[in-house]
């Protein structure tokens, strides 16, 4: 997908719903399906968090940025992840969180004053975070420079592979030695799974309904 292709069918996202929840459970983990409680229990004791969909062109197609985190003591550890964390106290909004942290981990220089299109927040019951996705698009490759204590590897992937990936099935053993089967996302024997791909998902049948009118 080129530039202007992509300017073009965003200028027309105020016609269509977000394809939402539904588009987000095709790439749940069951065991995530089973431990989602009621919106009206979460959303009470839920921590605010946000994170970027960040697009740019390169070689003449939009791309999207993606991280594989370093190792550290935690839930997400070593995994595939949108740029984006907590909300701070110091944020004027959560799109605020979700452009702050993108230029911190990948050293970009994101407009934080303009107003971003925003996704279906998506609650994370392992870290009881609530997680609203931001979409941003710039009409120049940008310059990244990643932070090493947080990102071991920059992806770009291009739009129209996004179009193409296909849920599968892959096992992973999680740091409690059981093997489990998630539903993910393959690109470049990068395993995308969990909420990462929940958000991917959703974005990519929207990305589908603006191609498609």
């Amino acid at each position: 997908m080129k530039y202007q292709s992509f300017v073009d069918s965003f200028s027309k996202v105020k016609e269509f719903p977000l394809p939402g929840k539904k588009a987000q459970l095709l790439a749940a983990p069951l065991n995530r399906i089973r431990e989602m409680p009621p919106e009206s229990v979460y959303l009470k004791v839920a921590k605010q968090a946000a994170v970027l969909l960040y697009c740019y062109p390169k070689g003449g197609q939009m791309h999207l940025s993606l991280i594989k985190r370093t190792e550290y003591e935690g839930v997400h550890s070593g995994q595939i992840s949108f740029p984006g964390g907590k909300k701070e106290k110091s944020d004027r909004s959560l799109q605020h969180t979700a452009v702050r942290e993108c230029n911190e981990e990948l050293g970009t220089h994101i407009n934080g004053k303009r107003q971003l299109i925003s996704l279906t927040p998506l609650y994370i019951p392992p870290s009881n975070f609530l997680v609203t996705p931001f979409l941003a698009y710039e009409s120049f490759y940008p310059k990244f420079s990643p932070d090493l204590r947080e990102v071991a590897i920059h992806i770009e992937i291009p739009l129209f592979k996004i179009l193409e990936l296909e849920i599968e099935q892959h096992r992973l053993e999680p740091s409690l030695g059981k093997e489990i089967q998630v539903p993910c996302f393959t690109y470049q024997n990068h395993f995308i799974w969990g909420a990462t791909a929940m958000i991917l998902s959703e974005f990519k049948v929207f990305l589908e309904l603006l191609r498609s009118n």
